[in-house]
């Protein structure tokens, strides 16, 4: 993991859909009036005619990219996850995955690291929203490399995605030519004293965790989710199998999201207990992002106190 360079996913997902729209024509491109923080307007300067600014109206938004999608257009939708998943819920669930459409929806300022933006643009409940929708991918990345890989990547499969973004800038944690898989995580070490399974911005403080423990002689492994659904059922028994302790954390509700994703995976399959790390059926508050993450718990030291 390279601690020295850091960078938002956002920005990533702004970068590549530029370098994608030069690939493919049929890259369009939808938002709300939020372009130069979603870094959609890298994309709208390179292919103004195929950029959209809809205003603040996300479900008109929604409506319009579905509708195009059946002309043979992908488009990629962009605002805020409060407003994606909250606000235009409606249009996802009836005007997209209802009929499977093609639209792939890519939502940044997720989660508590939002920060200062405080509770009602903290979306800590859209993973819950999104993974219960039929027909809806969700994909959720932890760093550069696989917010690129996985916005080209969403291009070349058919129906709904739900792209979960962040706002905080993040270190680099693979390397450039790393390979990844839709509905397939990563695991990072093979240790056995417990598995974490993170998602997002949180897999950094994972992976300093297991670095730290191993200092103390403890070895753990960190599996990385970024797809939450469809999920990888055999690595969570896989792990459940060969460690002695499971943990997930994320930057999302505890009800509905990684955690509960994993739990019904193990109830099914291989009936284990799963310490679940998030924020524990609250709103956020305004502060400073790290702040924040100490003050939920979510950090390497909340989780190296849950493994000892």
């Amino acid at each position: 993991m390279n601690i020295d360079k850091k960078i938002a996913t956002r920005q990533s997902y702004g970068e590549k859909l530029a370098e994608l729209g030069e690939k493919n024509d049929n890259i369009i491109v939808f938002d709300a009036d939020l372009a130069g923080a979603t870094k959609t307007s890298i994309f709208k300067k390179a292919f103004p005619n195929r950029f959209f600014d809809m205003g603040i109206a996300e479900q008109d938004m929604m409506s319009t990219a579905a509708g195009m999608s059946t002309f043979g257009k992908i488009p990629y939708v962009s605002t805020f996850a409060m407003f994606a998943a909250g606000r235009a819920y409606d249009q996802i669930r009836n005007s997209i995955c209802y009929p499977n459409l093609n639209v792939k929806i890519c939502a940044t300022h997720s989660g508590i690291t939002v920060g200062e933006d405080g509770a009602t643009h903290q979306m800590l409940e859209d993973i819950s929203l999104m993974r219960g929708l039929p027909n809806m991918t969700v994909i959720s990345t932890s760093d550069d490399t696989q917010t690129r890989w996985a916005v080209e990547e969403i291009s070349k499969i058919q129906g709904p995605v739900y792209l979960r973004l962040c706002r905080l800038d993040t270190p680099i944690i693979y390397e450039e030519n790393e390979k990844f898989e839709i509905g397939k995580a990563v695991q990072i070490g093979e240790g056995t004293a417990a598995t974490v399974f993170a998602t997002g911005v949180v897999v950094q403080e994972a992976i300093k965790a297991k670095e730290e423990l191993e200092t103390k002689g403890i070895n753990i492994r960190v599996v990385d989710v970024h797809t939450i659904k469809p999920i990888d059922k055999d690595m969570i028994i896989k792990c459940a199998k060969e460690t002695e302790k499971l943990i997930s954390i994320e930057d999302h509700s505890v009800i509905g999201g990684l955690g509960t994703a994993i739990s019904e995976v193990l109830t099914d399959l291989c009936p284990t207990k799963l310490i679940k790390m998030g924020i524990n059926d609250t709103f956020g508050q305004s502060g400073k992002a790290q702040d924040l993450l100490e003050y939920y718990g979510l950090t390497k030291d909340s989780i190296i106190e849950k493994i000892m």
